[in-house]
């Protein structure tokens, strides 16, 4: 049993000393406390908080490499037992103390960039595993994660609703089931499952505060009896856990408790996030507010009569210069909206799925653009493409009758830049409709799934690592639980395969700011639809899903002998099957949309 060091004794003492005091001031006291759930919530999160920092004061202290694992391992169970509540109230700190081990580069624009020097407990978990690195480095990187902690506690002032913890708690389902489980945050040690398992276990601890909430008792005894359910299932090896099993039959399940206690605290949800206040399943057409990833006001957004405008837009080759191209000439739709082609004529980059493209942050494989308007303004002043610009194109709107009727009732207003690029916008937002294979079999609609689609999919969360960039259930790099960051990677895709050791030549996000640390980053497509997508990568290097998963089953460009400095993938082997590669193709073959 793991020893504890003075200071974490003295820590304990004073906590049960405050404790002892507080409860037996008197009745009226206690009373007061005991009918103040945040007040009480509060206590628990800062004696976990206090507890994480002394376990980082004695990895710190101690020479011992065993009891150091030791000492992480107990700071990192405080950690993951305050996240529900730290995730939620105060966002960047979370995630800079939760941030794996790369180089974090933030370009809002040229003249602000910044690249900081990762810190937290996946950077310390990465250097006790390798070993390699100086003690000076490593409590370099303890003590920074411990004043963090340690300003993080100074300014403890919890101000949170009712409706504040049913969020909180349904971010942690959330976030338990579609990065937790996959070994998102714990790469080395992949101690995922033990660490969901506290996850529910503060779950727990924070409804038990929120017991006198319920008036109806029975509803906290199913909370009860799920969260031991789902404490039992993670109670397995990493590759053996069902994911599929997982998040259909408790992910989902515990979704609808969170609406059930709404009703039963009669509580609000005074707007909607990422997640639509009544979302039930984590695979379907009601469980995102669109909205929320975009600038754009949100009236337009589901009005039929806009998207069959922005179909007619999208399809008008009117719109370019020479009358000779539309979206739909780059993007068709029995294609899921590629091309099929390695690269359009005159273009770089494959042409990719506009399918989903609406649940994310950032537009293009580089980024360039921040809303599917300016993507769609982009294109139209691309000299390989539209090669026009927005008042040519408003002058071809306006030349039709048809169109100038549409928008005068659809706008309250004649056509103007915006209108035209919004309703195209609104169209392509209306492209995701979470009806595939597998999407029907996880919200029970169908039973038609094969054990080795499942098994695909329990392979991409988990030994395959696909889901630590590809998250479900867009299967992007739109990171959940909360959706305000899309990410980019650089895998050291080759330039071609007559040429697998050459990085091919376009330095993706490089050409927009020049940041040396950003060559050859791209933004981590969807896999949605990718059965019709085909070529694959950013280049279309590959023309099968069988060559793709071999270029991440070797380590990407570092197997190939690429050499990249800043690569994000893990050059390690993933050790896949050539079974398990036949099992996740027929998983994301599953991921097809049954389009109308």
């Amino acid at each position: 049993m793991l020893e504890y060091n003075s200071s974490i004794l003295k820590k304990a003492h004073a906590f049960t000393m405050c404790l002892f005091l507080l409860f037996a001031s008197s009745c009226k006291e206690e009373e007061k406390y005991i009918n103040n759930p945040i007040s009480n919530l509060e206590v628990n999160y800062k004696h976990q908080l206090q507890l994480c920092i002394a376990y980082l004061d004695s990895l710190s202290n101690t020479n011992n490499s065993e009891k150091k694992v030791e000492f992480y391992v107990l700071a990192r169970n405080k950690f993951k037992a305050i996240e529900p509540i730290l995730s939620f109230v105060d966002k960047n700190n979370y995630k800079s103390l939760n941030q794996p081990n790369i180089l974090k580069v933030e370009e809002e624009d040229a003249t602000d960039i910044k690249k900081n020097k990762p810190f937290g407990f996946q950077v310390i978990e990465e250097q006790l595993f390798e070993g390699d690195l100086s003690e000076e480095e490593l409590n370099q990187n303890i003590t920074k994660t411990e004043s963090r902690l340690r300003l993080i506690e100074n300014n403890i002032q919890l101000q949170l609703k009712d409706y504040h913890i049913l969020w909180l708690i349904r971010d942690e389902i959330i976030r338990v089931a579609l990065t937790g489980i996959t070994g998102f945050d714990s790469p080395v040690f992949e101690r995922s499952l033990d660490e969901a398992k506290i996850n529910y276990e503060a779950i727990q601890a924070i409804l038990e505060v929120y017991k006198i909430n319920f008036s109806d008792k029975e509803l906290f005894k199913s909370w009860e009896a799920e969260i031991t359910k789902t404490i039992e299932a993670l109670n397995t090896d990493f590759n053996s856990l069902d994911r599929y099993s997982f998040i259909k039959n408790h992910t989902h399940k515990q979704l609808k408790l969170i609406l059930e206690t709404k009703a039963d605290w009669k509580t609000n949800f005074p707007f909607e996030l990422a997640f639509k206040n009544d979302v039930t399943s984590l695979f379907s057409n009601e469980t995102f507010n669109i909205d929320f990833f975009s600038d754009y006001k949100a009236e337009n957004s589901g009005n039929s009569d806009i998207v069959k405008l922005g179909n007619q837009l999208f399809n008008d080759k009117r719109l370019s210069i020479n009358n000779d191209m539309s979206c739909a000439t780059c993007h068709h739709s029995d294609k899921a909206f590629a091309d099929g082609l390695k690269t359009f004529p005159k273009q770089i980059r494959n042409t990719p799925t506009l399918n989903y493209s609406a649940l994310q942050q950032s537009y293009f494989y580089d980024g360039r653009a921040g809303s599917l308007e300016g993507q769609v303004a982009a294109v139209v002043k691309n000299k390989n493409e539209f090669h026009s610009d927005l008042e040519t194109m408003k002058k071809a709107v306006e030349s039709d009758s048809s169109y100038v009727n549409a928008f005068r009732t659809y706008y309250k207003g004649k056509v103007n830049y915006n209108s035209i690029r919004n309703a195209i916008a609104t169209y392509i937002r209306s492209l995701s409709p979470f009806n595939s294979k597998f999407d029907n079999n996880i919200n029970d609609l169908e039973q038609t799934l094969t054990d080795n689609e499942k098994n695909g999919f329990n392979l991409f969360m988990g030994k395959a690592k696909c889901a630590t960039c590809h998250f479900a259930p867009l299967f992007n790099g739109t990171v959940p639980p909360n959706y305000n960051e899309s990410e980019f990677e650089l895998l050291g895709v080759p330039k071609d395969t007559l040429n697998p050791t050459e990085v091919d030549t376009d330095l993706g996000r490089y050409d927009l700011f020049k940041t040396e640390e950003r060559k050859h980053f791209f933004k981590t497509p969807t896999v949605r639809n990718v059965a019709k997508t085909a070529p694959y990568m950013h280049n279309g290097v590959y023309m099968t899903l069988e060559q793709v998963i071999e270029f991440y089953n070797n380590g990407g460009g570092s197997g190939l002998g690429i050499v990249l400095e800043f690569q994000t993938l893990p050059s390690d082997s993933l050790n896949l099957t050539e079974n398990e590669i036949k099992d996740i193709i027929s998983f994301m073959n599953g991921l097809t949309d049954n389009n109308p």
